[in-house]
């Protein structure tokens, strides 16, 4: 098959594409490596990847021959009010709106990476699909303004789209502002860490691979229109995850409690029992294996300067 996977330079977009081409398919990134973090990182995500840079906001977006489209660029990112909103709006909704678009008119299906910020602070726990959606950070709108986006461009057009809420994706790779990379740098190179509130916030955190793999399978076995949670196996705490990372790295973190940031829910927890009856797909990798991993690869940067 020949796919299409936008933010192909990101953290998980980098390891979509690496897993596809693994697979034997023919992959074209596409990415405008935004200094939103260092280039340079990006680059080194795509390296050995076939990416065009291309800003989906403002350039078009070929599709002749393409058999589908994983569209996982995006400004990330909860912290998002202010100053910093008309980023997410062009970024998450304009960008959004024209590869559906173009996947509409080629008739190409689409994945798209939304994001568990939809729900905001849910009603129940662990989360199922039908919860309502009330996302408290301009972050989250944007992500549910693309999934509206995706449902009008069916109704409208026809667009096979299926739509995945991301519950906290952690993992080599991972963006410097993210919580695990953050943990380990601050273990490697000492220094105070900052814990935004009490730390008893918790997160059904999901390990990459996983996340890719059921990435993979909604483009292949996915229903037209569904919508699936992807969501780690183990809720933690933040600080019960940092004690894991502590044990990992046999190193203790100076820890210091700051105000709650604005636009962070209190808690997330995953209900993947739709994704695991229509996909056969549920998440392998314990929290502890999943840490060892970014703990390594986070060490091997360090030493490798």
């Amino acid at each position: 098959m020949r796919y299409v996977v936008t933010g192909a330079a990101g953290f998980i977009g980098s390891q979509l594409a690496d897993a596809l081409v693994e697979a034997g398919h023919d992959v074209l990134g596409i990415d405008c490596f935004t200094n939103s973090y260092d280039p340079a990182e990006k680059e080194a995500n795509a390296r050995g990847l076939d990416v065009q840079r291309l800003d989906l906001a403002d350039e078009a977006l070929d599709l002749d021959g393409v058999d589908g489209v994983f569209h996982l660029a995006a400004q990330a990112g909860v912290r998002s009010f202010g100053d910093v909103f008309p980023v997410y709006v062009r970024q998450n909704l304009l960008a959004t709106q024209r590869v559906f678009e173009s996947c509409a008119r080629a008739g190409v299906r689409v994945v798209f990476a939304s994001s568990s910020s939809v729900y905001g602070e849910a009603e129940a726990h662990p989360t199922a699909e039908d919860a309502r959606p009330s996302p408290i950070s301009p972050y989250g709108i944007t992500k549910l303004g693309g999934e509206h986006l995706a449902r009008s461009y069916a109704l409208a057009f026809g667009l096979d789209a299926v739509v995945l809420r991301y519950f906290t994706v952690y993992g080599p790779r991972q963006r410097p502002d993210m919580f695990f990379r953050r943990v380990c740098e601050a273990l490697l190179n000492g220094g105070t860490f900052e814990i935004y509130g009490s730390g008893e916030q918790s997160r059904s955190f999901t390990y990459v691979a996983d996340a890719v793999g059921a990435t993979v399978g909604a483009m292949e076995r996915g229903a037209k229109g569904a919508v699936y949670n992807v969501g780690g196996g183990e809720e933690a705490t933040i600080l019960e995850s940092i004690a894991v990372l502590e044990e990992t790295a046999g190193r203790s973190l100076d820890v210091r409690h700051v105000d709650v940031a604005k636009g962070d829910v209190l808690r997330t927890s995953a209900d993947v029992e739709r994704i695991r009856d229509a996909l056969g797909w549920q998440p392998q990798t314990p929290l502890r294996d999943g840490l060892a991993a970014m703990w390594a690869w986070a060490s091997a940067r360090v030493a490798a300067g």
